[in-house]
């Protein structure tokens, strides 16, 4: 219970959050309509869940060093930065991932229209 209330208060609350959860949703329904395989739906559902981890856990860590220091601290700051960037870095292997994973399918479904 406490699990969702943690997934239901960062979602209420981080914007970043709200933004993945939503692109979550237009690639998750576009992997669909384009008949994606039962693997490339489960690679993209793993990398989407991964992404959606790390945002909480970057939260976490954010809220947590507020809570230790609440004054501005240099530790304090790499620590929320290296959390953020951890979210950056999976993101840009996300996007890479899901490009190589749509690419054929959407090359597909246009080829598919001209005809």
């Amino acid at each position: 219970m406490f699990a969702f209330a943690g997934i239901f208060t960062t979602f209420k609350t981080e914007q970043n959050f709200r933004i993945h959860t939503f692109i979550s949703v237009i690639v998750i329904t576009t992997a669909i309509a384009l008949d994606f395989s039962s693997l490339k739906l489960i690679i993209l559902l793993i990398v989407i869940g991964l992404v959606l981890a790390l945002e909480l856990i970057n939260t976490a860590i954010e809220n947590t060093v507020d809570l230790i220091t609440p004054e501005y601290h240099l530790l304090a700051k790499k620590a929320k930065d290296a959390a953020a960037g951890a979210v950056l870095v999976f993101s840009i292997f996300a996007v890479i991932i899901g490009i190589l994973l749509f690419i054929e399918p959407l090359m597909n479904s246009i080829n598919n229209m001209k005809q």
